[in-house]
């Protein structure tokens, strides 16, 4: 199971769709595949080394021990249930989700919420057309809508979380 840390201050709160079994088993985010944790490191919002995140031990005591308490990074995902992939999903499980997410913009107030793919950002919004880029704020956090980590050139992600790690550490954004 994952243990999701949520404080006040983050600089940025990912929000995911949900985690996939093998994540799910080892209770990290985005660890089945991994790209995720290679984004953050190339995109220095973490400062790890790419052979530490590819063992799982490591790459545990990163998210356990440094992920929300030292680079001030948070996690959650729409749906807490483990699949293989989202066509699992049922009609109707995001709604607690939504509430959760919502509750936790509102009493965390993270600087930057960013959804990791237009599907959970399509889950949590309810909107069916959405942009990736920059959603309108809530709760007085800016919103943004990443590429997913998994398919295309990794460099447009490395751009995107470069401008969100640039951002969450200035003072006036």
């Amino acid at each position: 199971m994952i243990k999701y840390r949520v404080r006040r201050g983050a600089r940025i709160l990912f929000i995911g769709i949900n985690p996939h079994y093998g994540s799910f088993r080892r209770g990290v985010p985005f660890s089945n595949n991994k790209m995720f944790w290679y984004l953050l490191a190339k995109s220095g919002l973490i400062t790890e080394n790419i052979a530490d995140l590819k063992d799982d031990t490591k790459l545990k005591k990163v998210y356990k021990n440094k992920f929300s308490s030292v680079y001030r990074l948070n996690l959650l995902n729409v749906v807490n249930r483990p699949s293989f992939d989202i066509t699992e999903l049922k009609r109707g499980e995001e709604r607690r989700g939504r509430i959760r997410i919502s509750n936790a913009i509102k009493n965390f107030r993270p600087k930057i919420v960013c959804f990791v793919g237009k599907t959970a950002f399509q889950k949590f919004s309810g909107k069916k057309h959405i942009d990736f880029g920059w959603q309108p704020d809530r709760f007085n956090s800016k919103i943004f809508v990443m590429h997913f980590p998994l398919r295309g050139k990794a460099i447009i992600r490395i751009r995107e979380l470069k401008l969100l790690a640039m951002l969450s550490e200035s003072k006036g954004y």
